[in-house]
């Protein structure tokens, strides 16, 4: 086998890839083979009629777009190893020659890694992010947790107020008619939660337990329902069950039960130590996306449109991957969210192309600072890995292999590179705002 490289405009490159044509002979067999069991021939069993015959018959091309399929996968990832080009898309594979007895032909247009010019990367400057906890955050975090660890009373001594949990059957009506979807059975129903449409919950307000009540209604003009849209309708509800919730005082018993804490005081303040910190590591986060942002805003790079497509692809894979671990098909959220498959690419673009951007000066920093990923830094990533996937350390670098061990090594200088410019960034407090007058002081001069 042999391979060509021209390269394009814009980091595009096409590779023609030649396979001997006793190679493609092999896989018109193999595609023979595996088709052989499909074809009526008259006069054979299926399975049972010569490739010849089937070749008079059908062409003696009948079997090559099986054969090229056969073949093109392991050529093509042979040439794109050997052909010393750092390949970052998927290929465009457009056959060239597919004749029996002759070398089998096609090409590969894809995408190559582009060079990155690197502008200033040590020494950033950023805004600075102040970092405090106000009584109100903490007060909010601590009423979280008492309206998690409320409880709901049975109330029978009166009648509907707002923010009780109810329980009812109800029955709307259009017209004097009943109409689809506008029937439930003890459906759990809290007021004030604005479930129902407009006007619904509200006109539960006041209603006893067991004694039916109409509650007057209308759909808005935009109802999903196009036959109930800007109607007016009569639900007849009766409420079944009303719970109230109970919230726990906020004492040391309160504060004894959901932490490790004796004292409210002591609660309270280790629940401002963890918006602390959370808010440190979102800050820490914010910081580091900060500095890459300038320091790609100051590189130049050419991204190639299909390194820009794949990395979109991979993004929805994984996404769709992450919908199939929580029991949910792409299809479905599709579905459910109304987006077609192109507005979902066209949606992650943007992120697609900071990702690229980020990793390409990421490694242009790597690599202007000379860091290397030693023995002991690779094999503390793969100790890492193995404790993760719960496996043997060995069966991890197998699982590798050489592309694996390389990515791993690569992810450590960039690690590194972002160590560096963030220790290296240079922090200031942002400007403070002029006032309207001083402003339009400023620009008259």
């Amino acid at each position: 086998m042999s391979c060509k490289v021209e390269k394009k405009d814009n980091n595009m490159a096409v590779l023609t890839i030649e396979v001997e044509a006793a190679k493609f002979e092999e896989a018109v067999e193999k595609a023979y083979q595996n088709n052989k069991n499909k074809i009526s021939v008259p006069g054979f069993r299926k399975g049972k009629a010569p490739r010849k015959l089937i070749e008079q018959m059908y062409g003696k091309e009948v079997f090559f777009e099986d054969a090229a399929n056969i073949i093109i996968p392991d050529a093509y990832a042979e040439a794109a190893d050997n052909c010393g080009e750092d390949i970052v898309s998927q290929p465009k594979i457009d056959v060239v020659t597919i004749e029996a007895g002759k070398n089998f032909v096609f090409t590969a247009e894809v995408a190559l890694k582009p060079e990155v010019e690197l502008g200033k990367y040590k020494g950033v400057k950023i805004d600075k992010v102040d970092i405090d906890v106000t009584d109100e955050e903490v007060d909010a975090e601590i009423n979280k947790e008492r309206e998690n660890n409320a409880r709901n009373i049975d109330i029978t001594d009166r009648p509907v107020k707002d923010g009780d949990i109810t329980t009812i059957d109800f029955e709307g009506f259009v017209d004097g008619v009943a109409f689809d979807g506008g029937k439930g059975t003890d459906y759990p129903l809290t007021i004030g939660s604005g479930a129902f449409i407009p006007g619904f919950e509200e006109g539960l307000i006041g209603a006893e337990i067991g004694k039916e009540v109409d509650v007057n209604v209308t759909f808005p003009e935009d109802y999903q329902a196009d036959a109930l849209a800007g109607k007016a309708a009569v639900f007849k509800v009766t409420v079944k069950e009303i719970k109230e919730k109970e919230l726990p005082e906020l004492d040391d018993e309160f504060a004894s039960e959901v932490s490790e804490f004796d004292t409210f005081a002591e609660y309270k303040e280790d629940v401002k130590k963890t918006i602390l910190s959370r808010k440190a590591d979102a800050a820490k986060d914010a910081k580091e996306d900060a500095v890459i942002d300038a320091i790609i805003a100051d590189a130049k790079m050419d991204i190639p449109d299909a390194m820009l497509e794949t990395q979109q692809r991979q993004m929805v894979e994984d996404f769709a991957q992450r919908l199939q671990s929580q029991g949910l098909s792409m299809q479905q959220y599709m579905q459910f969210t109304g987006m077609t498959a192109d507005a979902f690419l066209e949606q992650v673009k943007p992120q697609a192309l900071r990702r690229i951007q980020s990793r390409l000066v990421l490694e242009a920093v790597a690599k202007a600072e000379n860091f290397e990923a030693t023995d002991e830094e690779f094999d503390s990533e793969i100790k890492t890995m193995a404790e993760a996937y719960q496996m043997e350390t060995d069966k991890v670098k197998e699982l590798l292999g050489e592309a694996g061990a390389k990515q791993v090594k690569e992810d450590i200088l960039v690690k590194k590179a972002v160590e560096f410019v963030v220790e290296n960034a240079k922090e200031s407090k942002p400007a403070a705002k002029k006032s309207s007058k001083k402003a339009e002081e400023a620009d008259a001069e």
